[in-house]
């Protein structure tokens, strides 16, 4: 089912699922970096802060290739989705400037999952334009 999926998915759908993949695999780093510092090596809070700095970007790209698959495919769930991770990813990155960890901690593990729950979903069927002959 993935081949079809994938075979009949956009060019704008594949830059969506190679922008969420590449956000993925950044925002999965980050709770290395932050183990690596909570252990003692302290050079974990560079990366940590330096992967912070990527997913925010990757995040914010993200949110541009949401809305070209928004107006080329019509399809507003992408955009929807991705806005929620960022807005989240935003409040994320100022609660780990502020040290507030209660609110850093459990923020980050939910943008994590909803990061990986993009990817599966972008991966698992197929981007194409609302309305158009699907068959």
């Amino acid at each position: 089912m993935l081949t079809v999926a994938a075979s009949r998915t956009t060019t704008t759908g594949w830059l969506l699922r190679a922008v969420v993949s590449a956000h993925a695999v950044a925002i999965a780093g980050q709770p290395v970096f932050a183990g690596m510092y909570l252990t003692g090596d302290y050079a974990g809070l560079r990366l940590h802060a330096a992967g912070a700095d990527a997913v925010t970007s990757i995040g914010c790209l993200q949110a541009i290739v949401a809305i070209a698959v928004w107006i080329r495919l019509r399809q507003a769930w992408p955009f929807l989705a991705t806005a929620a991770v960022v807005a989240a990813e935003t409040v994320q990155y100022f609660a780990g400037l502020d040290g507030a960890l209660w609110l850093h901690l459990p923020l980050g593990v939910m943008t994590v999952v909803a990061v990986v729950v993009q990817f599966i979903d972008v991966w698992r069927r197929p981007l194409l334009r609302q309305g158009a002959d699907n068959a």
